[in-house]
């Protein structure tokens, strides 16, 4: 369905696997309404809008997010990016039907809406699955650049200055003078959607996420918030027996336990923020979630709103997602600020705002964001690890070769003697 609007300016696909907590997907195109650009204090003012109503999407930066504790960094992404889509298509995988919704200020406009959107569906083709779109993948900075940036953590950790801190590592490159985002998106979800995966596209910017991660979702009705942080990875192996033993190897680690329960107690404190008191709870503990190239741990951690709480509210109140900076939170911020380059789209957030105010919010992992310059889109991608006082350099780097490996092959195929090419830029 989404290849026949991929091209278009505005077209938007959010794609789930139809598991737990994905069992919408949506499809639109042509948003009567956009935002693009900076945002002074209050990252979320834009969303205090009412006319900012359900059928809008939302990306936040992950340095807007983070310039109170960074202070000014080069902007490499808009602080925030919204659309309004007045026409949707709305994929409902646990009841299997499809809903053409529309919206207008009167009756008959939401009515010529919903027809429009449905008449998406007679136009929906098949696509074919293109060829890999990109020749090379371009690391940023070498292996030992990474490797010294989690031993500065460590050290950092050993004197007391944190307890952990998620650190990055990125790739960059150009399509093929005609190639498309839209083909990287065809290429990763071909037969194996993930959890929270995307394609957007505004104006001479898209992004593509292959992400397994829900930051927020928020029931506007009976007020229930849900975060599920993930905090571990073990790589998935082709042999039954050998997953099985990963999986269970992930589940029982001292080390990647504690480093979930850190983000877990971050992310109860960040809820805590917007939810009645002692309505705070860790629903589901280091629970296994298995993605075609990894396992991960992943815990759930939930609460009730207190009244009168937006999502504009909820999401000043945790932004940026925990689970992608570290804990404190906050000390966090400053030194990936200190080891690495603007992070952009990366582990921001990507939101759509649902009927009764309700909100779903991924967390931008495993995404890559594009923007065209002189007809030609390039394209920056990161992986990152969470850092704690016992972290191997060797291992965490590992960590992000296979967090990273999907999207590399769905931009260059099995081209891997790139990924090592070395750029000027790199970790300071």
């Amino acid at each position: 369905m989404a290849a026949g609007i991929g091209a278009a300016d505005g077209g938007l696909a959010l794609l789930s696997d139809g598991g737990p907590g994905g069992r919408w997907s949506h499809v639109a195109t042509a948003p009567d309404r956009i935002h693009v650009g900076a945002v002074e204090a209050d990252l979320f003012a834009p969303l205090r809008d009412p006319a900012w109503g359900a059928g809008t999407v939302g990306l936040a930066a992950y340095d807007a997010g983070a310039r109170a504790a960074t202070g000014d960094r080069p902007q490499v992404w808009p602080d925030l990016i919204l659309a309004r889509y007045p026409a949707m298509l709305s994929f409902d995988h646990l009841q299997r039907r499809v809903c053409a919704i529309g919206r207008g200020a009167t009756a008959s406009q939401a009515e010529a809406a919903a027809v429009r959107a449905a008449g998406w569906l007679a136009a929906a083709i098949t696509p074919e699955t293109p060829a890999a779109p990109a020749e090379a993948f371009v690391a940023e900075a070498d292996d030992q650049a990474y490797r010294d940036a989690v031993a500065a953590v460590v050290a950092r950790i050993a004197a007391g200055e944190l307890f952990q801190a998620n650190i990055a590592r990125a790739w960059g490159g150009e399509l093929k003078p005609q190639a498309d985002p839209f083909d990287v998106f065809l290429r990763l979800q071909q037969g194996r959607a993930s959890p929270y995966g995307a394609f957007w596209r505004i104006g001479d910017r898209a992004l593509v996420s292959n992400s397994p991660e829900l930051f927020l979702a928020f029931d506007g009705e009976d007020r229930r918030i849900e975060a599920r942080p993930i905090k571990g990875t073990r790589a998935r192996s082709a042999d039954p027996v050998e997953d099985a033993a990963l999986a269970a190897e992930l589940q029982a680690s001292a080390k990647d336990r504690a480093e979930n329960l850190m983000i877990v107690d971050l992310m109860r404190n960040d809820l805590a923020r917007a939810s009645r008191v002692g309505s705070v709870a860790v629903e589901r503990l280091f629970a296994i979630e298995s993605h075609p190239t990894v396992h991960h741990l992943v815990s759930t951690v939930v609460g009730r709103a207190e009244p009168g709480v937006t999502p504009a509210d909820l999401l000043a109140a945790t932004f940026p997602p925990g689970s992608i900076t570290g804990a404190p939170k906050h000390q966090a911020m400053k030194v990936i600020a200190d080891l690495e380059p603007p992070r952009g789209a990366w582990c921001g957030s990507l939101f759509i705002l649902e009927e009764d105010r309700g909100l779903t919010a991924s967390v931008l992992i495993r995404t890559a964001a594009f923007e065209r310059r002189g007809g030609r889109w390039s394209f920056r991608t990161l992986a990152g690890a969470g850092i704690v006082a016992d972290s191997d350099p060797q291992a965490e780097l590992a960590e992000t070769e296979v967090k990273i490996s999907a999207l590399k092959r769905a931009l260059v195929g099995q081209q891997s003697e790139q990924v090592m090419t070395v750029a000027s830029r790199g970790f300071r």
